[in-house]
Order: structure tokens, then C-alpha cells, then sequence
């Protein structure tokens, strides 16, 4: 996992053929998927141009069947691009003699060309795609990954950080509805400060005659900084907050006192009536936001497909708020940025998110309940054995806190100089590491290291759980009492996640010959880290520095039980797909002691591609003869804000806008037990976390 740009120029999607299977590989976003391909000869490459949607790589293969390896949505189209099907999970449909376009909904984009007659069938385990014959088959495939194009410099003035805001939407790859998935929101140029406001060729925004006017501070132009990139606007100075169209709508976004709700709200209520639009387009599904909303709206979703973005937008907005608010999705992600220069860079990483951007104020608080808690805790009962402290001496928390007010979103980042309570450290040096991220086709390297024998229980546990889905190649190695020379040549190769054990102090790892400051190495091979030790914060921060994308740490000292817990919680969720951020949302509720973990760099990090395609979390509860199921969903750096849930459980046959609470699912046992077939589904019982392959439904 070097950093080197070179990287780029080899392909995105790399196909492996092995005795009939076909393994589909996303080598930047570390995805893997495989297709059984039943009678078949070696596939040969082809440069994609029969497939109507574009690819990064494609074959042609002969054979009488594919195989999938999971229930999968099948999308089936003519050569038009017209919707003919949309078989689901236990699905059995036949198509007749015609040439048929296929959408798996896979990891990553995967595309089948055929010439049918063909059937589809699909239940919990497998989907099958049969031929009548061997035929050949054009298979090609697309990353979800999209790096950004270029690169503006801007001053910190604030109307030249309009400017750089207003190339934005030059990275939309439409300005229809559809642009509500996030495979068609393009990842917004980066920005760096220098003397002069340069933005090179090709980035001007589209024509879309949408204009935001704001005063011309940092802080309005980083709040408007998502919104005006959904819109694909321009940014303009103005006296006061307002959208403008070249039709002459005009939409007032707030006072002073109101400016950013305004802002936010005009955000969600735009891309969620776009998500319901979407559904007369290329992809005419059975979507729960568009049945709820229908009924309480006066819009003809048919006509505003074919409009123009500016008429759908003052069409959108003639709904009053609180209309659709009941309907809106969980938002993944508020980051609160301090309005001064130094976020400037930060802009381009959070837009990408589709993040709401707040910029409050700078203050020291007090700890929470929850963290006072767990201080007295520990103060009670420091000694040396009981803790993940080198010494028994209790320390001091960081100088420096700020702790943003807790919005309704699923996950909450902090923008600036301080250290954060309750919400996660994000810096734009973790997100250009993520760019410069090396394409890797190999298996999913793990190094566990525990240099403290007392704390073999954690890495025993751990150790069980890293690499135990069959389906993903896992390299996973143990480490155990290492010298400073061996754990920095564990931290300078190339990892894509390390869990460490042990004691930590601000000025180094605790290791068997001294003290490791993270600081002093040369470079930082490692992507991802958990470092479970007391007061690891600022050894975290350095390996982001050094070259790590995002991890795990600690604000305080932590004791050891609690230590245990967290670590062996976050190592499941991990290892089951969840993105860094999401896993510590739902990991710190097991033990008091969570409150002293954080996120730091990019809490969107994933060290594996979560099953199904989506983090899902399933609460369950008992209710007479059945079961009341709630799943919450978490958006990944794949699978993000306007991606889509189909969840197969119960008799649901709606689709679901993907980020936060579904509705209440009411399932009978063998429902229940035919949900969690070959799953390792996180659930919450009585507010205890389980595990779906570990636990049996009569246990609830």
C-alpha cells in the first residue's frame, strides 16, 4: 500500500479465471466477487463496447451457466436500456430469444451481455443465470471508486473560495434525478491554498442556471459548499442567503440565526425527492420513500423526471418541510468545520460524503456524564494489571477539547485544531492518502500485535474472529512482544489493518527493549489501525501523518475489561464490512469505556466489503407468536448516501433508500431464521450485541 500515484495506470477491475471461476476484482477498493461459470473455456478480454453502461474491464467467455454465489438483485434491460425485470430474491423468471443487458448487484458494477433465451432463478444462497446451450457471454465490470480530476488553488479569500466551490459540480456525470446514486456523483476537484485563486481546464460546472448567493464569509461558503455541489451551482457573493434560478425562482435560505438549517434542509429535501423521481427513470423500482410520500404531495413525479434540474428544484421546494420530513433518510454524516483557512482542504473530502457541514463555535467542555464516569472509574481502580497504561499513574485528558452538538445524522466528524469528544478527527492528509492508496488485487493483510502477555485474552478473541468469512482471501498474522525494531518494520509494511494490544503512552508504544514514537519512522505502510491502549490519540495521529488513512484510538486511560470488550466488538464489525466510524457508533455502547474511543482521519475507511453489500445492524424483539425486526442500515464509501436496500426478510417487497432506520419488519421464526441464513449479522437483543451465526433464535 505505497503511496504512489503510478498506481493509476493500471486497471481498476482485474478478472481472475480459475477452474470455472471467474473472480471479479476492485483493486483500489479492495472488493471481490465470483461467478461459477458452468461448461466454460478460458475467458478472453474484450475492450467493453457492446455494454451500454461504460466499464473498466470486460471478457467474453463461452458457457451454459453463471453462478452466483449470494441471492442478488438482477437487473434485466433490452439493448435500449429499457427496464424488462427486476428479479429478486427467490425469484424464478424466463426470457425469451432477444439480446438482454444484465445489472448484478454486486460489490462493484457488474454487466452481462447475452443473447437469450435464458432463465433467472435466485434464493438465499446462490442466483443462477441458465442458457439453453453454451453460449458466449460479455461479463465486464466497474469500480464504484472515482478519484477527483484535478486540483484548484485558492486564496483564503472568501469570494476565491466561492469560486473553487463553484467547480464543484463539474464533477456530476448527470444532472438528472439519477445523480442521486452515488456511482453518478463524481468526486469533486481537491483544493489547496496558495497566493493566487488557479483553476485549470475542464472544470466549469454544469449549465444548470441554479445560483447560490450568500455573504461572502468562510462560514457560508463552507455550508453551501454540498448543497451547491448537488445543485451543480455557482457561489456568489450576496447580501443574504438565497437560491436563484435563471427562470426567476428565488428561494430565501434564512437569516443569520437560521442560515444553516435552511441550508441543510434544502439539501435532504431535494435529494430525497430526487431519490423518488429517479424511480421513472432507468431503475422504475417499488421505492418505500415514494409510496409514503405520494399521498401527502401534489407532484407528477412522471413529468418532473424530464424537466430541468432548475424546475424540479422550485418544484421540490413548493412541498412545505415538514412533509417530507418523517420520510427523510438518516444522514451518514454531519462534520462540524472550523470556519477558518485552514479547512479550505478539507471541503472537496466532505462534499464527496455527501456530508451536512455545520461550522460552530470553538469552546472547551466539560466531559460528558458518560465519560465522567468512566474517569472516576478508572481512578478508582488504576493499578498497573487492570489497565492498558505503562504506568498506575492516572493522566490527564488533552489540553484541547471541543465537543459538537449531536445531530440526528448516523455519524458526526470535527474539522479543525482540537481534539473531539464524541465525534471523529478528520483531516485532509488521511483523505490524500486514501487518493494515493495503491491498487491491490491480494489478499486482506491483518497484523495483530499484542506486546503485553496480559492481554493475550483480547488478541485470543480477536484472533478468532479477522478472517473468518470464507468468501474474502485474508492474510493474517500475530505478533507478540515485539522490540522497537520489530514493530516499526510491522508498521512500515504494507497492512491493510492493524489491531495493536497493548500500552501506550502520547510519546510512543510500549515495546519489550523501550518506547516506539510513531514519529520517528521513515513511512507508514499500514492503512487502517485500532490501537487499544490507554491515551493512544496522539501515536494515532502520527501514523495518519506518516501515512495511514484512518484508525481507532483513545482520549484517555482505559481499563482493561472494558478495553477487551470494545476491541473485541469493533474487530467483529470490522471484519464484517463496517466502515471505521459506523463500527465505533455501534461497538461503544457495549462498555462505559467507549466514550474514550474516537475515529481519527477518514472514518469512512473500510478494511473489508461488508456482506450484502451494506453494514446492517438488526435489532430484534419478541412480540407474541413472531418477532418485531428494526434494521439500520450505515452507507460505506461504496455503498453511499442514494444507494438502495432490499432487505429479504419477511414477506417486504419494497426497496429502501440506503443511511440510517428502515421500518419495523414483523417476521414469523422461519422468516427470522431464513434472514440470517449464512449471515454474520450484528443484533441487538435487550441492548446486548450478538451475532447472527453465533446465537440461535430461541436464545431471544
Amino acid at each position: 500500500m505505497s503511496r504512489s500515484a503510478s498506481s493509476e495506470q493500471s486497471a481498476a477491475i482485474r478478472f481472475e479465471y480459475d477452474d470455472g471461476t471467474l473472480g471479479v476484482v476492485d483493486t483500489v477498493e479492495r472488493r471481490r466477487y465470483s461467478l461459477s461459470l458452468a461448461g466454460s473455456n478460458r475467458p478472453t478480454r474484450t475492450d467493453g463496447a457492446t455494454f451500454r453502461f461504460p466499464v473498466d474491464s470486460a471478457v467474453t467467455v463461452d458457457t451454459e451457466a453463471i453462478v452466483l454465489p449470494t441471492g442478488i438483485t438482477v437487473y434485466v434491460r433490452d439493448v435500449e436500456g429499457r427496464m424488462l425485470a427486476e428479479t429478486r430474491h427467490t425469484a424464478q423468471q424466463s426470457f425469451p430469444e432477444g439480446s438482454y443487458s444484465l445489472e448484478l448487484c454486486a460489490p462493484m458494477k457488474i454487466y452481462v451481455r447475452v443473447e437469450g433465451p435464458f432463465e433467472i432463478g435466485s434464493d438465499a444462497e446462490r442466483t443462477t443465470i441458465s442458457l439453453p446451450e453454451r453460449t458466449t457471454v460479455s461479463i465486464g465490470a466497474r469500480s464504484k471508486h472515482d478519484r477527483p480530476a484535478a486540483t484548484v488553488t485558492t486564496t483564503d479569500d472568501p469570494e476565491d473560495v466561492m469560486a473553487a466551490i463553484s467547480t464543484f459540480g463539474s464533477a456530476l456525470k448527470t444532472t438528472s434525478p439519477e445523480r442521486s446514486y452515488p456511482t453518478l456523483r463524481g468526486h469533486p476537484p481537491t483544493l489547496e491554498r496558495g497566493s493566487t485563486l488557479s483553476i485549470p481546464d475542464g472544470l466549469t460546472p454544469p449549465e444548470t442556471g441554479i445560483t447560490i448567493e450568500v455573504p461572502a464569509t468562510l462560514r457560508h461558503a463552507y455550508v453551501v459548499a454540498p448543497l451547491a455541489y448537488y445543485l451543480g451551482a455557482t457561489v456568489e457573493p450576496g447580501d443574504r442567503p438565497l437560491i436563484r434560478t435563471d427562470s426567476g425562482f428565488v428561494h430565501p435560505m434564512g437569516t443569520d440565526g437560521t442560515f444553516e438549517s435552511a441550508v441543510e434542509r434544502t439539501l435532504k429535501q431535494s435529494f430525497l425527492l430526487d431519490c423518488v423521481t429517479r424511480t421513472e427513470g432507468l431503475y422504475p423500482i417499488d421505492l418505500h420513500e415514494r409510496r409514503a410520500i405520494e399521498p401527502h404531495v401534489d407532484l407528477d413525479f412522471a413529468t418532473l423526471y424530464d424537466r430541468p434540474i432548475g424546475d424540479r428544484l422550485e418544484a421540490y421546494l413548493s412541498v412545505p418541510y415538514p412533509t417530507i420530513e418523517p420520510h427523510l433518510p438518516e444522514w451518514k454524516l454531519t462534520s462540524h468545520v472550523a470556519p477558518f483557512p485552514a479547512s479550505i482542504e478539507m471541503l472537496p473530502f466532505l462534499v464527496d460524503d455527501l456530508a451536512v457541514i455545520r461550522t460552530p463555535d470553538v469552546r472547551r467542555p466539560a466531559p460528558t456524564r458518560s465519560e465522567t464516569t468512566a474517569i472516576e472509574g478508572f481512578l478508582r481502580n488504576s493499578t498497573p494489571q487492570n489497565t492498558r497504561k505503562a504506568t498506575a499513574a492516572a493522566s490527564a485528558a488533552p489540553e484541547s477539547y471541543v465537543e459538537p452538538r449531536r445531530t440526528e445524522s448516523l455519524e458526526h466528524a470535527w474539522v479543525g485544531d482540537e481534539t473531539p469528544m464524541g465525534a471523529s478527527k478528520a483531516t485532509p492528509q488521511a483523505y490524500r492518502n486514501r487518493l494515493a492508496r495503491e491498487q491491490s488485487g491480494g489478499d486482506i493483510s491483518i497484523a495483530v500485535v499484542c506486546n503485553d502477555p496480559q492481554m493475550d485474552e483480547e488478541r485470543d478473541l480477536v484472533d478468532d474472529v479477522y478472517g473468518s468469512r470464507e468468501e474474502l482471501p485474508f492474510e493474517v498474522a500475530i505478533h507478540r512482544d515485539l522490540t522497537r525494531e520489530e514493530l516499526s518494520t510491522v508498521l512500515e509494511t504494507d497492512v491493510d489493518f492493524l489491531h495493536y494490544v497493548g500500552h501506550i503512552e502520547p510519546d510512543g508504544f510500549e515495546c519489550s527493549d523501550g518506547r516506539l514514537d510513531a514519529r520517528s519512522l521513515e513511512t507508514v505502510g499500514v492503512d487502517a489501525f485500532l490501537l487499544n491502549g490507554c491515551r493512544s490519540y496522539d501515536q494515532g495521529m502520527a501514523l495518519i501523518d506518516g501515512g495511514a488513512i484512518g484508525g481507532i484510538v483513545t482520549l484517555t486511560d482505559v481499563i482493561n475489561t472494558g478495553a477487551v470488550t470494545i476491541g473485541s466488538a469493533l474487530a467483529r464489525l470490522l471484519n464484517n464490512g463496517f466502515p471505521l466510524r459506523a463500527a465505533l457508533e455501534v461497538a461503544k455502547d457495549e462498555d462505559v469505556a467507549g466514550e474514550q474511543y474516537i475515529v481519527v482521519g477518514d472514518g469512512g475507511m473500510s478494511v473489508t466489503q461488508a456482506e450484502g453489500g451494506v453494514a446492517l445492524l438488526c435489532t430484534v424483539e419478541k412480540s407474541g407468536d413472531g418477532y418485531d425486526v428494526k434494521l439500520k442500515t450505515y452507507p460505506t464509501n461504496v455503498e453511499g448516501m442514494g444507494s438502495i436496500v432490499y432487505p429479504t426478510i419477511g414477506q417486504n417487497r419494497e426497496h429502501y433508500i440506503n443511511s440510517g432506520s428502515l421500518r419495523e419488519f414483523e417476521c414469523t421464526t422461519d422468516e427470522l431464521q431464513d434472514f440470517f441464513v449464512d449471515s454474520r449479522l450484528p443484533i441487538r437483543v435487550g441492548g446486548d450485541l450478538y451475532w447472527s451465526d453465533q446465537v440461535s433464535i430461541e436464545d431471544f
